[in-house]
Order: structure tokens, then C-alpha cells, then sequence
């Protein structure tokens, strides 16, 4: 994939506002040329089921809102950032810890995730020389570029001794918002954004959340049920077909017509998304 230089005159602004501006940047891919929002998310590398499960949910909240999600090319709540945008048809942007070239590309098991990124009409970031490999002290460096081009930083999950607390560090600094997901009290990957919280961080429970804070209005209840049904795949149009009347989950599952393991994965995933809900042993349309 070609790598290019860009020249300075093509630099985000906000790049050039923050102390230490780069130098250099090189890039696969092309800028959006759309006017944007840039929302930085990051989190730990070793996710639970519930960073991830936040991290994708709120990212399916932003769909159809013109947002760019910003991350690094790490394995964990990283990948899961850039993987989700795309699917909901956001752009994104992504900021290595390496050169771009693809010897010195880091991970190497995200290759084929950065041609998805440049098909989907994202791009690649590097103030670093193509041939530059990772070091220990490059992605701090990187940090600051994710932080100072985006309007607003999304923690999801970090630990107490956490490199994503550098990328929060830096969003105060830069005058950026602070958005951090609550975990639980119990599990190590929250120490470090429950912390953030108790330092004056955004909580953020749903995508409505973040939307609010990157300055748009919030939907309306009736608006945000509507977008949600008009996107359903025909597996979730199939149940809310089924669910004229509230049913038992033995017997929904049963008239779904699937193997047991796939319609109740079918349905958790509609639950997350908020479209059905289970009270009283009987699921429902929410």
C-alpha cells in the first residue's frame, strides 16, 4: 500500500496546536474531506466481555452521525473501536505506534485489518520514518497525536498502571473532553478509568452520552427506537415478527426455528442493542 508524505500545508489544524506538533507525518490512505468529529477511543488491551461489549454498543450509537473514530492499531478495545466503526459506517483513523511500511507495521496480525481501513475509506497516521519500528517509548509519543486531533477521548477499560491513562493524561492537557465508561469495583481492568471518574471524567453509559458531549442534540426516545428497528437484520426482523405478544424464551426460541445457540445469542444481541427486554419470564419489544 503507498505510503505519502504529507506536506505541512495538509496537516490536521488541530495537530498543529498542541505542544510538540509533529514534524512529519506520512499516511496511507486519505483524510476524510468530510467535516468530522473526531472521537479518540482507546482501552486496555486485555478487554472483558464487557469493555467489549460497551465499546461496541456505544460505537453503534454514533451510526449515521458524522464522527470519525480515532484509536491506535493495538489488539484489544483498540482493534474492537476500529472494527465496529467500520461496520457501522464510520470512518476511521488510526495512529501506530510504528512507521507505516509494512516490515515495520506493528502488530503484524493487524495487516489486513489496515487494508480494510483504507478500503473503507479511512487512513493511517505515523509521524514516524516508514521504517521505524516500535519502541517502548514510541507509543506515549503517539499517544498525543490521537489525543490532540480528536475533539473528545473514550476510555473503555484501563488498569491502574494502564498506558491508555497517558492518552487521558494528555486529553485534559490538550483542553479535550474526558469520556470514561464505569466498570466494576471488582475487576482490575476498571481500576484505572473508576480512578479517572473520581478525578471529575464524563461518565458515560450509552452512545447518548457521547453524543452529547461532542455537541449534538440528543435523540428523542421515539427517534432512537425508530433508527434502531430500520437497521435489523432478518434474524431480528424474524423476532420482532414473533413478538406481537409478549413470550416465554423456551417458546420463542422454539418458533424462531433456529438451533438453540443461535437464537439466544440472536437475542442477546438485541438486548444489548435495547430492542427487546425479558421481565417476568416473558421477552418483549422494548
Amino acid at each position: 500500500m503507498e505510503i505519502k508524505k504529507l506536506a505541512k500545508n495538509k496537516f490536521p489544524k488541530a495537530l498543529l496546536e498542541i505542544p510538540q506538533p509533529p514534524a512529519d507525518l506520512w499516511i496511507i490512505g486519505e483524510l476524510p474531506t468530510e467535516n468530522l468529529i473526531y472521537l479518540c477511543v482507546v482501552g486496555s488491551r486485555k478487554f472483558t466481555s464487557y469493555g467489549r461489549e460497551a465499546c461496541e454498543k456505544i460505537i453503534a450509537g454514533l451510526k449515521g452521525y458524522p464522527i470519525a473514530v480515532v484509536s491506535g492499531f493495538a489488539m484489544g478495545i483498540d482493534t474492537i473501536a476500529h472494527k465496529k466503526a467500520m461496520q457501522v459506517g464510520l470512518k476511521t483513523l488510526v495512529f501506530p505506534g510504528s512507521g507505516l511500511s509494512a516490515e515495520a507495521m506493528y502488530p503484524k496480525t493487524n495487516v489486513r485489518l489496515m487494508e480494510e481501513i483504507v478500503g473503507n475509506g479511512g487512513c493511517l497516521i505515523s509521524e514516524f520514518e516508514p521504517t521505524f519500528k516500535a519502541t517502548q517509548w514510541s507509543f506515549p509519543m503517539r499517544n498525543r497525536l490521537m489525543a490532540g486531533i480528536s475533539k473528545a477521548t473514550l476510555i473503555i477499560e484501563a488498569e491502574e498502571r494502564s498506558g491508555t491513562l497517558i492518552t487521558a493524561r494528555l486529553t485534559t492537557e490538550y483542553n479535550r473532553d474526558l469520556l470514561v465508561v464505569p466498570g466494576s469495583i471488582f475487576s482490575p481492568n476498571s481500576k484505572g478509568t473508576n480512578k479517572l471518574l473520581h478525578q471529575g471524567a464524563t461518565p458515560v453509559t450509552c452512545a447518548e452520552d457521547v453524543l452529547e458531549a461532542l455537541g449534538f442534540e440528543k435523540p428523542k426516545d421515539e427517534e432512537k427506537q425508530a433508527k434502531l428497528f430500520l437497521d435489523l437484520s432478518p434474524e431480528e426482523k424474524k423476532v420482532v415478527d414473533l413478538l406481537r405478544e409478549p413470550m416465554g424464551r423456551d417458546d420463542l426460541i422454539r418458533a424462531m426455528k433456529f438451533p438453540t445457540p443461535t437464537a439466544n445469542a440472536i437475542l442477546s444481541v438485541m438486548e444489548i442493542k435495547e430492542l427487546i427486554k425479558e421481565e417476568m419470564g416473558e421477552i418483549k419489544l422494548i
